[in-house]
Order: structure tokens, then C-alpha cells, then sequence
């Protein structure tokens, strides 16, 4: 059974560092286990036992698929369905980038934005989406999402509901780095050029990369900054670190 220190939780968890010497390890690095928000953060089950009782009763659901381990991680806009009380949340941001549950609706609990990581063409010509939450999903080839982009997952249709778009006047939120947890719109995407100071270095004329140089045959990389406006505050963030919302 795994544990783990409580002096190397994520900085993202909303509990003390102080106490037990060691807590739950979760089963996956993302998200927060089940366990921790049932008793440290909604406070509605005392000890481990409890919650073990009520995942035997399959009285829990995440993501609308019963639960079957109270280490099992819930990650940013997961659902969690507590079935004797009818009670429904979602895992969100504070504002100080600390995950917290907010009550939803039944009907909102079938739903959840993921962000597209990676996307790549299988057998089939099939188009499979690989997700920030570790999920993925088949699609057409006339699927116009983008990786970036954000979809709109409907658990009980086991489907993409639709695309979020990743571009200037979207709706995004920050959900790494320092300015973790705030939420904005998106005013400007542009692409900074940096030189990479641990790579390779290529006389020019031997360079046949897909990079650029500079004069001393240093590697130039590109990155992906967004500015996003929230509450008439903006701040520069990495693409890798905001996700289109609705």
C-alpha cells in the first residue's frame, strides 16, 4: 500500500503539511485520490474504512464509473457523484490555484472539460486524441480539433460533445505554473524564439534540423505564450498551461 509524505504533496492539494507524518499515495500522478477529498476536504467520511464501506456499496461514482479504490485520483473537472444523498461536484481551481469541489448539478455531473495533448493517426485512419486527465478517445478524420484545444467529454453518451477552440477571445483557464487558478480571456497567442543553451550546437552548414540557429550555432526553440486578461490584470503564461473553457 502506498504512502506519501505529506511534506511532498502536490502544492495544488488544499490540506495542512502538518499531522500524520504520511497520507494516501494516489493510484495515478494526476489528480488528488478520493480518500483526501472525502475525508480531509468535504469531511464526510472520518477514516479510510468508511470510505472503503461506501466504494463496497458502490455508493461512489467519479466521472459517472463506480469507484472501486479510495486511492484513485481525481483530476482538474473531475466529477464526483455520492449517491445515497444525491449530492454532485466537480473538481476545480481556487482562485490561489488550490484544487477545491464545487457542488453541480445531477445533469452536470455527466460532463467535464479535458484538454488535447497529443494527437496521432492509428490503424484504421482512425484519429486517436490523448488528453491532459490521461484518457483518449477515437474520432473521424474530419474531427477538427486541434491539439490544445479543449472537448467537451459526455460521460453518459461515452462521446465528445464539442470542440473548445484554443485561440484569441476564448475563455481559458491556468492550471499550472504560478499563476495557477485564474481564470480569463485570451487576448493575444504568440510565439517566442529562445535559445537553448543545453542543446546541440550545428555549424550551419551542417544543420538539416527542423530548428533554427543563430550565428554561433545554437539552437533556437520555439514556444507558445497566450496573454490572458483576468479582471483587467493580464499575465503572460505558456500555452501548455491554460485550457479553453466554456
Amino acid at each position: 500500500m502506498g504512502h506519501l509524505k505529506r511534506q511532498n504533496f502536490p502544492k495544488n492539494w488544499p490540506i495542512a503539511r502538518k499531522g500524520n507524518t504520511f497520507t494516501v499515495k494516489p493510484l495515478s500522478k494526476k489528480g488528488i485520490p478520493l480518500l483526501i477529498i472525502l475525508r480531509d476536504l468535504l469531511k464526510i467520511a472520518q477514516t479510510r474504512e468508511e470510505v472503503k464501506k461506501a466504494i463496497q456499496r458502490k455508493n461512489l461514482l467519479v466521472n459517472n464509473r463506480i469507484v472501486k479504490d479510495e486511492r484513485i485520483g481525481l483530476a482538474l473537472f473531475d466529477t464526483l457523484s455520492i449517491l445515497p444523498s444525491k449530492i454532485y461536484y466537480r473538481l476545480e481551481l481556487s482562485e490561489k490555484g488550490k484544487f477545491e469541489l464545487k457542488k453541480i448539478k445531477e445533469d452536470e455531473s455527466n460532463k467535464k472539460i479535458a484538454k488535447i495533448i497529443d494527437k496521432k493517426t492509428i490503424s484504421g485512419k482512425k484519429i486517436q486524441l490523448n488528453l491532459n486527465d490521461g484518457g483518449n478517445f477515437l474520432v473521424e478524420p474530419k474531427f477538427s480539433c486541434m491539439v490544445n484545444d479543449s472537448v467537451v467529454i459526455n460521460f453518459k453518451d461515452k462521446k465528445i460533445e464539442k470542440c473548445l477552440p484554443l485561440k484569441e477571445k476564448s475563455n481559458a483557464i491556468i492550471f499550472a505554473g504560478k499563476h495557477s487558478g485564474k481564470i480569463g480571456q485570451i487576448e493575444k497567442i504568440i510565439s517566442e524564439q529562445i535559445q537553448d543553451s543545453k542543446a546541440k550546437t550545428y555549424p550551419k552548414e551542417e544543420h538539416k534540423g527542423n530548428f533554427s540557429i543563430n550565428s554561433s550555432g545554437s539552437q533556437i526553440k520555439g514556444r507558445k505564450m497566450a496573454i490572458i486578461n483576468s479582471n483587467n490584470e493580464k499575465t503572460n503564461v505558456l500555452i501548455k498551461q491554460i485550457m479553453a473553457i466554456e
